[in-house]
């Protein structure tokens, strides 16, 4: 059995059984290349809950039924392999609810986190300024702890309600949250980010707007955003600037097959001329081998494989 087949299943017994209507879930096939950053990847079953009930049915059901599943939101931080994925995708952006309340703003995992920013200025709340511009969403944001311009989600996130691995729905916070450089609980402890709350403070519109634009006006300038990539595709090594070692090895511009070394940015790998995943991964390991015989270290990758 196929894993779209078996999810036709899947999605067939729950609306049965009456644990969701068809309107809560969406099912097809679909190329990855169009749904992650760098534009690659192939084909993959693809699940789209349209409501939260929707998603905690479906992750009840393919748990129960052992099959392997992938969480996506907009795959802005994630490398899918050619030949596909085997098992279903799960792409959470249908869930975009969010909600001010005094000074906390709670947004669910699909909301995008560009959007949230946007969404705190207009109900004049400072903080999540940093995030204007990050293509993610909420839900991959907490996964990886994003951040940019000396902000981090671990700065304004409070707390999480989460999917447990045993159906469960709980909300985590504080140390719970396990929030480090790049990381977070979640990429350990198997539940699913559902939605997170922001603790934000009162600001002046006007100001938390300027801001916002200079952030989005530096990324312009200083990133390569005409062509798909995956953002810094390094994670920093301690006591160094990754860009600035693979600037010094003589690697921007390096390419391999369609993949490139930024020459705007040397963090940014990009897909600069129909490039393959493979392309991508070949190229990251000529970097990798490149700073080791330089400098004596191993960096690895902030980005996620959908393999």
């Amino acid at each position: 059995m196929t894993a779209l087949s078996a999810l036709l299943a899947v999605k067939e017994r729950l609306v049965r059984d009456g644990s969701l209507s068809k309107g809560d879930l969406s099912v097809s096939e679909a190329a990855l290349s169009g749904m992650t950053g760098f534009k690659t990847g192939g084909r993959a079953a693809v699940a789209q809950p349209m409501t939260e009930r929707g998603l905690i049915a479906l992750m009840g059901a393919l748990r129960r039924e052992k099959l392997p599943f992938f969480i996506l939101g907009n795959g802005t931080n994630v490398l899918a392999m050619d030949e596909g994925y085997d098992g279903v995708v799960v792409c959470v952006t249908r869930l975009k609810r969010m909600q001010v309340v005094g000074e906390k703003l709670y947004a669910a995992c699909g909301a995008g986190l560009t959007a949230a920013s946007s969404y705190a200025e207009k109900n004049e709340l400072t903080g999540l300024e940093f995030a204007y511009g990050i293509p993610g969403t909420v839900g991959g944001a907490v996964f990886m702890n994003a951040g940019a311009y000396d902000g981090e989600c671990k700065n304004v996130v409070t707390s999480v309600r989460a999917l447990t691995p045993d159906g469960e729905v709980t909300v985590l916070s504080g140390d719970g949250l396990g929030f480090g450089y790049r990381e977070s609980a979640f990429q350990n402890n198997g539940c699913v980010i559902l939605s997170a709350e922001f603790s934000l403070t009162k600001g002046e519109r006007s100001v938390i707007r300027a801001k916002m634009d200079d952030f989005l006006g530096r990324r312009k300038e200083k990133q390569p955003l005409e062509y798909p990539s995956c953002g810094s595709t390094f994670k920093r090594y301690p006591g160094y600037f990754t860009a600035k070692l693979i600037d010094e090895a003589g690697l921007k511009g390096a390419r391999v097959g369609g993949a490139m070394v930024s020459e705007k940015h040397a963090g940014f790998l990009i897909n600069y001329d129909g490039a393959t995943s493979r392309d991508i991964l070949d190229l990251i390991d000529v970097v990798k081998s490149a700073i080791r015989e330089k400098n004596g270290i191993d960096i690895s990758c902030e980005i996620r494989f959908l393999r």
